[in-house]
């Protein structure tokens, strides 16, 4: 698949194409989502917890680089490693408030890639691929999963190694922790029925990403609080779009209604995912 650089052709109200995949997935879990290039890197947390199948119970990191590759050095010294992470967990000079970055700002700083990392200790790490971008429509949804292939792994069951064990006990019925896996997982999913890893349940997803935002639709109310001062927006060009303002919380865990503030005018913004 060609990458094509983050920015080209960029503008207010782009919408990226961008292809999500879990490293290290054997076979391969994916994603290919439409997405607003003007989303904050928190919103976009909250995309991709829903197109995979995560609870968002664990820390989360957004990276122009694999966190885990060994930096080279530039000029003798090894380049400061950027971190995006939620505004109240940065410590480190190296750390940036997602609040303030948008997904097509992090992609200009990747050079069309990024990557992003969820649960510390399972070590479940997305590679995200800028494949296309075009102009917004003013009716264009903020996301829109466009397809995609598996499940994606079980919370809290061990990076992939520990997904596999299960799955080999899940698919054995003589395996000694077949009934004890079997239970855990029908707790997990809330059903009885056995569990397929390579289902995708597009209906599922779709409802989930729905269930992230108000389902009225989102009123513009007014110049996002979002300056784009911060110190990344240094790196990336003028011209990106200064991100959609943070997701305010009124209820979370399976369902999330929020108000989405942006810098587009008295028009209104409707989400309308399509599976």
């Amino acid at each position: 698949m060609e990458k094509l650089e983050a920015g080209t052709g960029g503008g207010p109200g782009s919408i990226l194409e961008v292809r999500v995949e879990l490293v290290d997935s054997e076979p391969e879990i994916w994603r290919r989502l439409e997405v607003r290039g003007s989303l904050a890197l928190n919103q976009v947390h909250l995309v991709l917890q829903a197109a995979f199948g995560w609870e968002d119970p664990h820390l989360h990191r957004f990276t122009t680089d694999n966190p885990f590759a060994p930096l080279r050095p530039v000029d003798g010294e090894v380049p400061e490693a950027l971190q995006w992470l939620p505004g109240q967990e940065c410590e480190e000079p190296e750390d940036r408030p997602e609040e303030d970055c948008s997904l097509d700002q992090l992609l200009a700083l990747g050079a069309g890639g990024a990557f992003y990392e969820y649960d510390f200790g399972d070590g479940r790490l997305h590679r995200l691929e800028l494949v296309s971008r075009r102009p917004a429509e003013p009716s264009a949804p903020l996301v829109h999963l466009l397809d995609g292939a598996r499940r994606g792994p079980l919370e809290d069951s061990g990076g992939f190694p520990g997904y596999e064990e299960v799955m080999d006990a899940l698919a054995d019925p003589s395996h000694p922790d077949h009934a004890e896996y079997s239970n855990w997982v029908a707790e997990i999913t809330g059903s009885d029925e056995p569990f397929d890893p390579a289902f995708l349940d597009v209906p599922a997803i779709t409802r989930a990403l729905a269930d992230q935002f108000e389902p009225r639709g989102f009123g513009i109310t007014g110049p996002s609080p979002i300056s784009g001062t911060a110190p990344f927006c240094d790196r990336s060009p003028a011209h990106f779009e200064t991100p959609i303002t943070e997701i305010r919380p009124t209820c979370f865990k399976r369902k999330l209604f929020a108000e989405v503030l942006a810098e587009s005018g008295d028009c209104e913004v409707h989400l309308a995912i399509a599976g």
